[in-house]
């Protein structure tokens, strides 16, 4: 009989069928609550005046390697952070390592036009500001009115809205991301769709909250939408534009089906390498539920979860201008 309070068993057998015995059973010792790791908001602060803060306060932290603005907190909890005054005036923002790898491989460059397509609570939104240098046209939406009012709170928190006298424009939008892509045609250089999945790299073992709600009938739902969103993002994408999706889920339906399935319905439609150095990724799904996978799948990114960061997919897609 199956513990109410255990991940459950089904999921365990499909992440097994996934990545084999071995990596499934490192992969589940990575099920534990993460330390706390923040970036700084280089539109309001820089490294060297939060590091020296932190450490007169007597934290400890430790560099990431592969995100210079990335720091793991080694001491202290993650309340006494956020009674900082750093935190408390925008200066760093907590977001998982994993949630910041996307706006890295979007790659946001300052002049660009950038849609964040499913925006809230709003951490890779004030990254890809950040990384603009607040210089070009940055599109958030998100279509929740409650996750909508607590992105525009942390935007106003980290100063993305502000003008600062620069060419730069952000816009807050509520909508569905088929409404938006119709009013935006081929608009966008860059969109980033991080989207609502089954979130199974933020299981807890013992903590049931965490996956009480998973099913694999929750992956389909999820699938259902992750394809209406992507049709969206595609079609509000410019020729040449580069479009980067991403999940917190290990599910190859959410997933490596997802970007099969838009391969084949847009012959316009590249999957790109993602060059960039990146923690270490898990080796690349060839097959599902005894059906081959295409060998282009190589070039999309699964971070191996450690008990830093958690278990999340990548792909890079660019729309063939020819």
């Amino acid at each position: 009989m199956n513990n109410k309070n255990a991940i459950p068993e089904i999921f365990l057998q499909r992440l097994t069928q996934m990545v084999g015995f071995s990596v499934a059973q490192t992969i589940e010792k990575t099920f534990v609550e993460r330390p706390t790791t923040f970036r700084v908001n280089t539109i309001k602060s820089n490294c060297e005046e939060v590091l020296d803060s932190l450490r007169s306060a007597g934290f400890k932290v430790d560099r990431v390697a592969w995100y210079p603005d990335a720091f793991i907190l080694r001491n202290k909890s993650k309340r006494d952070l956020t009674e900082t005054e750093l935190y408390q005036t925008g200066k760093m923002y907590i977001q998982s390592l994993a949630s910041m790898i996307p706006p890295l491989v979007l790659d946001s460059q300052p002049g660009e036009k950038i849609l964040d397509l499913t925006a809230a609570p709003g951490s890779k939104t004030s990254q890809i500001a950040a990384l603009m240098g607040k210089q070009g046209e940055l599109v958030a939406n998100d279509n929740n009115k409650v996750r909508f009012f607590k992105l525009k709170h942390n935007m106003e928190l980290l100063g993305v809205p502000h003008n600062d006298h620069k060419p730069w424009s952000f816009i807050l939008r509520m909508e569905h991301g088929a409404g938006l892509s119709s009013e935006y045609h081929e608009y966008f250089d860059k969109i980033l769709l991080d989207a609502p999945c089954s979130a199974e790299a933020r299981f807890v073992a013992g903590e049931p909250t965490t996956y009480g709600y998973w099913s694999e009938r929750k992956i389909k739902e999820m699938a259902f939408k992750q394809r209406t969103l992507l049709l969206s993002a595609w079609q509000a994408l410019k020729p040449g534009g580069t479009l980067v999706y991403s999940t917190c889920t290990f599910a190859p339906e959410e997933n490596e089906l997802q970007i099969i399935r838009l391969l084949d319905r847009f012959s316009d439609a590249i999957l790109a390498p993602i060059k960039i150095k990146l923690p270490q990724a898990l080796p690349p799904l060839k097959s599902w539920k005894g059906k081959e996978l295409p060998p282009e799948l190589k070039n999309t990114y699964r971070i191996m979860p450690t008990k830093e960061i958690e278990g999340f997919f990548v792909a890079k897609l660019v729309k063939n201008q020819d």
